[in-house]
């Protein structure tokens, strides 16, 4: 489809699956190149629920071991970010002692990672990498790196593959951008 309504807004196709798959495979393969031979068992954490299709997607092509935990905040409501973040439900596993790998869809002004990440490291965890299928550099302006980014884009809205407007369109296996 090239173009579709969600509630009140029209959105354009923006990154078709074959992209976002592409994508994903070659994350996946440099997590595998930095984990290969580890002795340790890291934990993914998904960040729900936006991050759930991504976080299937690389589980599924990550070859060592690894627990799945998950967490859920938030710093939107409708098309835009608050700037506050909230932590809408607590992490669902131990991460102390633990190398933790966040997956994130998509990664902006970088406010929810960064209390994520300072999270993790108040609860134990002896490493934190971050991983985001997308990356929006133009408005992101903290310190932390991102460790692994599947595709930089704009600093657009942006629906599919997980990420939502007021709760629809997470099942779209594309990525659809706000058509202004």
């Amino acid at each position: 489809m090239d173009k579709i309504t969600l509630h009140d807004k029209t959105f354009r196709l923006s990154i078709p699956n074959s992209q976002i798959e592409a994508a994903i495979e070659a994350v996946a393969a440099k997590i595998n190149q930095d984990f290969a031979g580890a002795e340790d068992i890291p934990v993914f954490l998904c960040v729900l629920n936006g991050a759930v299709m991504f976080t299937g997607e690389m589980m599924k092509r990550l070859s060592f071991p690894a627990q799945l935990v998950s967490v859920k905040m938030s710093s939107y409501v409708g098309t835009k970010s608050t700037g506050t973040v909230l932590n809408m439900m607590g992490l669902t596993g131990s991460v102390e002692g633990k190398r933790v790998i966040i997956f994130e869809d998509v990664v902006d002004t970088g406010n929810t990672i960064v209390a994520l990440k300072e999270l993790l490291m108040s609860k134990g965890a002896s490493e934190v990498r971050i991983c985001t299928m997308l990356f929006k550099p133009d408005v992101y302006k903290m310190e932390d790196k991102i460790d692994y980014v599947g595709m930089s884009i704009p600093n657009d809205f942006i629906v599919g593959f997980g990420l939502d407007y007021d709760e629809l369109g997470r099942n779209l296996p594309d990525i659809y951008v706000l058509d202004k």
